[in-house]
């Protein structure tokens, strides 16, 4: 199996490939826009918001917060999780960067 290059990347580019990643899946978009409704929850909220297993969507949130897109604090017998405002602050410079510069551009 080849290694993956990484190095040759700058660590903001790694950066947005890891978000990337992390949002690649549809469970994990959905995940992302119940926080944003609800602000904050707990994962048992998730499960019945979602037509997924508690062990699915718990590998999802564990993605989604490796990724940094969201943070979690345990709250008794359970953790309550909610958007991290400082990536989602990192994508949106990002892509309003891209829609600047494509805007200004005179391409085919």
């Amino acid at each position: 199996m080849g290694a993956t290059k990484t190095d040759h990347f700058t660590d903001h580019q790694n950066k947005i490939a890891v978000i990337a990643k992390a949002l690649g899946h549809p469970a994990r978009v959905a995940i992302i826009e119940y926080l944003l409704k609800v602000n904050t929850c707990i994962t048992g909220d998730i499960v019945n918001e979602l037509p997924l297993a508690q062990p699915t969507i718990s590998q999802h949130l564990k993605e989604l917060k490796n990724a940094g897109l969201i943070k979690g604090s345990i709250e008794g017998n359970s953790v309550c999780y909610c958007i991290d405002e400082n990536t989602f602050e990192i994508l949106k410079d990002y892509f309003s960067k891209i829609i600047n510069t494509v805007t200004d551009q005179k391409c085919c």
